[in-house]
């Protein structure tokens, strides 16, 4: 609970009243009262301090004043009992020059800013006039330091123009001599460039003449060398007509009979080449079936018509595989890919040949039949290093050429009338090789044949 004032601060309070500045506080001691408050800040609890500078009662003196000056300074002019209590802590801190203040002898010798600091706060009587008498000090004193300030910054300026003079003179001499050296020398270069260009205009005129004599040079070799190619030309054409009748004079020699009857012997040898050669390719055995055993009807002791429909195959029966590949001479064409991707399309693509070849291979060794079994090359990030398996013979289609193309390839290279059978589920390959000739049947077909086979 804050204490009431004494009787001597209710005097102070009461000249405090009567008396008042005119003026502003100059600012060095209004500097001067803020470090006193501050300082006497410390020593007062939360509940003496003003409400407005509580919050910077842990502030350090220093961070204080410069934080809450403007607070500290309201607050002293504003609430007595505040300025009254400041006045307190300043006694105790600095008893001499209070009292002296109390008794209207200040100290000569103290300085005219802590003598008007103190007198704001402790309010003796005639405190405005010290205070008045030390901003008018203060201001001397400041106007003398400033003059001093003035009057050495002045000979600072005196001595650096001097300076600067004389360096100036000694650089415009420097500079004078620099340039008529550059003068001279700008002479010369220019000298130099005139001969340097008299020269170059000498050079461009020689290589103008130079590049006459070389036009006319090659306009000359392109004559001779047109006039060349003609000859060559006409030379190259007499050459052909001699080699003509050259060649023709041999045939005439070589000739014991007519044109035609050559002509003739040499269609008929070709005839029978070709039946000899297509007989031994189709293995074709002795005609046993005559024209009567093809027409449809039962013979005593046979299977009757429905029995024999009962023997007809579905397209997806395994059996149907086994009688085409049991032709003679029979030929399996098989889309690589197209099956495995049919049949296991999870496994990489090195395990899916592996797996179908190895089914090949034993369908090869069983059946007897030729096995062409056919890859896409461009499924391949790098040559596959494969071993083929005995029986089967296995492809890679080139770059370009997709395993489609490859396997109509071979179809069409088969003579006509060989059994070929192509295993495939792709519509336009099963197509295109029926055309040729040869016999399409599905993935699935082969895919129940190989597991029957594992």
């Amino acid at each position: 609970m804050e204490q009431p004032a004494s009787g001597a601060e209710s005097a102070d309070a009461a000249d405090g009243v009567a008396e008042a500045l005119d003026r502003p506080l100059p600012e060095g001691v209004r500097r001067r009262v803020v470090a006193l408050v501050s300082d006497a800040f410390g020593g007062l609890t939360v509940g003496e301090l003003p409400a407005q500078l509580r919050q910077y009662a842990r502030f350090t003196p220093t961070r204080r004043a410069k934080f809450a000056g403007n607070a500290m300074a309201a607050a002293l002019e504003g609430d007595t009992l505040f300025r009254q209590r400041i006045a307190e802590r300043l006694k105790e801190s600095q008893p001499e020059l209070a009292g002296a203040l109390e008794a209207g002898s200040p100290p000569a010798a103290a300085d005219p800013v802590d003598v008007a600091a103190a007198a704001y706060v402790l309010r003796p009587v005639g405190w405005v006039k010290l205070v008045a008498a030390a901003g008018e000090e203060a201001q001397r004193a400041d106007a003398e330091r400033a003059d001093e300030a003035s009057q050495r910054e002045l000979e600072r300026l005196r001595e650096e123009l001097a300076q600067a003079r004389a360096h100036t003179r000694s650089e415009t001499e420097r500079l004078r001599t620099e340039l008529d050296s550059a003068r001279k020398e700008a002479e010369a270069a220019q000298r130099k460039l005139r001969g340097a260009l008299s020269d170059v205009k000498r050079g461009e005129a020689a290589l103008r003449r130079r590049d006459s004599e070389t036009d006319a040079i090659r306009a000359e070799a392109q004559a001779q060398v047109s006039a060349a190619e003609s000859e060559t030309r006409r030379l190259k054409t007499r050459l052909g007509e001699v080699e003509a009748a050259l060649e023709a004079s041999r045939r005439a020699a070589r000739e014991g009979r007519s044109v035609e009857d050559m002509r003739l012997r040499l269609l008929l040898d070709t005839v029978l080449d070709a039946a000899q050669g297509l007989r031994r390719e189709l293995a074709l055995p002795p005609a046993s079936v005559r024209p009567a055993d093809t027409v449809d009807a039962v013979e005593p002791g046979r299977m009757s018509p429905k029995d024999i429909a009962a023997r007809a195959l579905s397209e997806t029966d395994p059996a149907l595989l086994d009688q085409l590949l049991a032709l003679p001479q029979a030929h399996l064409l098989v889309d690589g890919y197209n099956v495995t991707k049919t049949g296991y399309p999870q496994m990489p693509l090195e395990k899916q040949r592996l797996r179908l070849l190895g089914g090949l291979s034993m369908l090869a060794a069983q059946t007897g039949a030729e096995v062409t079994c056919v890859f896409d090359g461009a499924e391949l990030a790098a040559p596959v290093l494969l071993a083929p398996p005995r029986g089967v013979r296995v492809l890679f289609s080139k770059a370009g050429v997709t395993a489609d193309e490859l396997i109509r390839q071979l179809v069409r290279a088969e003579p006509p009338g060989r059994p070929v059978v192509v295993v495939s589920t792709d519509r336009e390959v099963a197509d295109g090789v029926a055309k040729a000739g040869a016999r399409p049947v599905a993935s699935l077909l082969l895919l129940k044949r190989l597991s029957r086979v594992s």
